[in-house]
């Protein structure tokens, strides 16, 4: 019995005893059921009987027994007991608890999704780093959290879009073509422009392809420099992402809000909103009236639009693309951008707590890392890749909160020990599924015997499998909550109850003993072990390896 089994059971019992009168109360779709702080109270505990006794006019113990009465008739629940002044505390029958192993196997990578988020639709925007270099360290903790949030919310049934902005309008891809024509005449870069090995790649690539750009006069050839770059290193930041797990499903040019005429029909989409003021020549939008700190410049004096006019027009697309929530994930250093993206929100007719949503990352730090031999003054994501590996530094990065910075420790991610947190996952993976290879060179299959879910009684099952239980909850709040952590540390415990199971229990018997229901039982344990191991780990855009 899962804990959304038990959660209806308990449903079902409410409404029972509000239909024969015991209790007046509304029923609540769903009750939260609990793992007990100490197991010797129970299974699972609920305090539902603390949340409607008052509301019932009874006193909450009172509540508690009327429920309490029903439940114990159930089948699969043992017994409940009252605690303290209404914890209504559960244990369940072997067979019931044991029964979750089958319910796992049979789900496969099914197990853990559920529809909580179902009927939303969202686009979340993350990375969106400019195309004018490499990816690297500030890019590579939203890289990986942005994708397993991505994973979570499809996994709890939002109906998703993954999309990266490209910044490839405005001075800074000026800057970065006439970096490469200095570097193709063997000239410095500008002051301001970007001095990295890289630009003379590129410099070299584009006139290994078109020769004749080096001989075109500087007007002529820094157009053509800057689409041929543009294009060149727009390819690196996607085989770079690749590289690391993380596909976009929409790739947003920044210039096609210019181009296409979206930025003006955003203005005057603004204006019949009424928050368009018009002074000093510039055109403003009134974001004050939406708490933020002052009113911002839409377009200039001289008739050139702003970058936040861009912001605008970009919010509106998402909105007319049918997007319901808009989720933005910004580095430390956009704070700022929290109020003014959303009072666009407000001033486009959206609700700005519930429409658009905007996570700020703390910054991350790699002891011993050092700086980009190609880009000559970052820390390159290509190089913390092939460094660290991708499944060390994406699980490193999904199991602490985006908001709290953190340091990585390469040697604790390139060891082979327990102290490893990645480590220590995969390996319980690997061992899981290392001792099915083994139970199956003794002839132990899931066919062997009947499953027999009663035969699972030892502590160490018992703890197993409340864990195992618990994943769907899990993944479910860290989508709601936007925190991979929480499915990382999770598995993290599911891993030492697996280790401390897979010390005490034998899934093949012992020398010269026969094989009986209660092997077949534990194989069935350890594969839906292995199942929601590799599940968790995929949330988290982790390999779950076969051997290790």
């Amino acid at each position: 019995m899962t804990p959304e089994e038990l959660s209806a059971v308990i449903v079902a019992c409410l409404q029972d005893a509000v239909s024969a009168g015991d209790i007046t109360v509304e029923v609540p779709a769903t009750v939260k059921v609990e793992r007990p702080k100490n197991r010797d109270h129970g299974d699972w505990a609920t305090n539902i009987a603390l949340q409607l006794g008052k509301r019932a006019g009874m006193n909450p113990r009172d509540f508690a027994g009327a429920l309490a009465e029903r439940l114990t008739a159930q089948e699969g629940i043992e017994s409940v007991d009252i605690a303290g002044p209404g914890f209504i505390n559960i244990t369940l029958a072997a067979g019931a608890a044991g029964q979750l192993a089958r319910t796992i196997v049979e789900a496969g990578a099914a197990f853990g999704t559920n529809d909580t988020l179902r009927g939303e639709t969202v686009n979340m925007e993350f990375v969106s780093a400019n195309p004018t270099g490499p990816l690297h360290i500030g890019h590579t903790r939203w890289a990986a959290l942005g994708d397993a949030i991505a994973r979570l919310l499809r996994a709890s049934g939002a109906t998703l879009t993954t999309e990266y902005y490209i910044n490839d309008a405005g001075s800074q891809m000026n800057t970065f073509a006439a970096s490469v024509y200095a570097r193709l005449h063997g000239h410095d870069v500008p002051e301001g422009g970007y001095p990295g090995q890289y630009v003379q790649d590129l410099a070299d690539r584009i006139v290994a392809e078109h020769p004749e750009v080096r001989d075109l006069p500087e007007a002529d050839a820094l157009p053509v420099l800057r689409e041929h770059a543009y294009r060149l290193q727009l390819a690196d930041i996607e085989t770079t992402l690749d590289d690391f797990g993380v596909d976009f499903d929409v790739w947003f040019s920044e210039t096609e809000l210019h181009t296409s005429g979206a930025i003006g029909t955003a203005v005057d989409r603004l204006r019949e909103q009424g928050h368009i003021l018009d002074q000093d020549d510039a055109v403003w939008l009134r974001t004050t009236d939406f708490g933020d700190d002052k009113d911002r410049v839409l377009i200039r004096a001289n008739g050139e639009p702003t970058y936040f006019a861009a912001d605008a027009a970009y919010y509106l697309s998402k909105k007319d693309r049918g997007f319901d929530r808009k989720i933005y994930l910004l580095g430390a250093d956009h704070h700022g951008y929290v109020g003014r993206l959303k009072a666009i929100a407000a001033c486009a007719g959206d609700d700005p707590e519930k429409n658009i949503e905007i996570l700020i990352g703390q910054l991350i730090s790699v002891n011993g890392a050092k700086l980009s031999k190609r880009a000559g003054n970052i820390i390159e994501l290509k190089d913390l890749i092939e460094w660290l590996g991708k499944d060390a530094l994406r699980y490193s990065l999904a199991r602490f909160p985006a908001d709290s910075p953190m340091a990585i420790d390469p040697e604790l991610l390139r060891s082979r020990s327990n102290d490893n947190p990645v480590y220590y996952v995969q390996y319980a993976h690997a061992r899981s599924r290392n001792a099915s290879r083994t139970a199956e060179a003794h002839e132990i299959t899931r066919e062997l015997f009947d499953f027999d879910a009663t035969t699972l009684t030892h502590d160490t099952e018992s703890a197993l499998l409340a864990h195992l239980g618990e994943f769907p909850s899990i993944v479910a709040m860290a989508a709601s909550m936007r925190e991979p952590h929480r499915v990382a540390r999770h598995l993290e415990v599911i891993a030492g109850a697996y280790h401390s199971w897979y010390a005490a229990c034998r899934i093949t018997p012992l020398q010269g003993e026969q094989p009986g229901p209660v092997n077949v039982a534990r194989l069935w344990l350890n594969e839906a072990t292995s199942q929601v191991l590799a599940n968790g780990l995929a949330l988290l855009g982790v390999d779950a390896p076969e051997k290790m």
